[in-house]
């Protein structure tokens, strides 16, 4: 891969995407929503060219993209959190975008084309999660997000255009979700102050944003055409032993909550990719345990606060 073209660039797991595919030599066209703030290193970066391109004129940006590409990340996307994830109108639009988004792919050369998918495409589930796996998903965000992956690979086979499609799950780091639940946690355990939990039965999966964009990167050289593959560690713990874990990383002594809170209802109580086969295609396997994961948000979270 010498040039790659990643669209929502500034978000969590784009911009550790474009960090290391800038660490491997390779030329970004990191398009941005206009007035997104760039305040990432990697855009003082020869290798990087911000361009700006709202998601609903991605095709537009081929103006601005003077060199054939190899590789289209997809990762823009409107109505990702609260009652947006539910309007009908809009996650409609989302999956315009993504055609959008696989014609840019073909108009600028990209021989293959990643998006990111979602765990909400598989709605409430008690196995493993594999590109195989029966979808039920609830939200108009994870329908969106379903038929989004069915229709770009239609669109993207009659390109020639290799597809692959990432069904990510919990991923958390640097410029993640503040109101996810390990950053607004660890933002308060940062804090000293006491946060309170439900009792933490819940069997999850978490993967930290350097892995998935090695995941990412992988994909991109090496994913098979047609391939779903859900993304996490492919491994599982207690929610309550991830928070101890938090907890210890940032001050042993501190007092955390857990059992303080009702479950929600329809909790989800297992998540967890089954990532044998994107091992087997690509060779990603996770290089940080969720520990480091956490030690290296914690230092960027410290950072953005002087």
């Amino acid at each position: 891969m010498k040039r790659a073209i990643v669209t929502g660039a500034t978000g969590m797991i784009a911009s550790a995407l474009i960090r290391l595919l800038v660490s491997k030599g390779v030329e970004v066209y990191a398009l941005c929503r206009p007035g997104d703030d760039k305040n990432d290193e990697f855009f003082n970066s020869p290798l990087v060219h911000a361009v700006d391109a709202d998601i609903s004129d991605l095709v537009s940006a081929k103006e601005k993209i003077d060199q054939s590409c190899d590789v289209l990340y997809h990762f823009a996307w409107l109505g990702t959190f609260g009652n947006s994830r539910g309007d009908a109108y809009t996650q409609s639009d989302n999956i315009k975008y993504t055609l959008d988004a696989v014609t840019l792919a073909s108009e600028t050369g990209c021989k293959c084309f990643v998006s990111s998918g979602s765990q909400a495409e598989y709605g409430r589930t008690e196995e493993k999660l594999t590109g195989a796996t029966p979808v039920n998903p609830e939200t108009g965000y994870g329908i969106a997000k379903f038929a989004s992956g069915k229709l770009s690979r239609i669109y993207a086979n009659q390109l020639g255009i290799r597809h692959c499609w990432v069904r990510i799950l919990s991923v958390f780091g640097q410029k993640g979700n503040p109101n996810s639940i390990i950053m607004s946690s660890l933002d308060k355990m940062l804090k000293g102050e006491y946060t309170s939990f439900t009792k933490g039965e819940q069997q999850w999966d978490f993967l930290h944003c350097d892995d998935a964009a090695l995941a990412l990167y992988l994909i991109g050289e090496k994913g098979k055409d047609g391939k779903v593959y859900p993304l996490g560690s492919g491994e599982t713990r207690l929610l309550k032993d991830y928070i101890i874990a938090m907890r210890d990383c940032v001050n042993p002594e501190l007092k955390v909550g857990i059992g303080d809170l009702p479950y929600n209802e329809g909790q989800v109580m297992y998540l967890c990719a089954d990532i044998s086969e994107l091992t087997e295609d690509t060779g990603f396997k996770p290089s940080l345990t969720f520990e480091e994961g956490i030690i290296r948000t914690a230092q960027w979270m410290k950072g953005e606060r002087k």
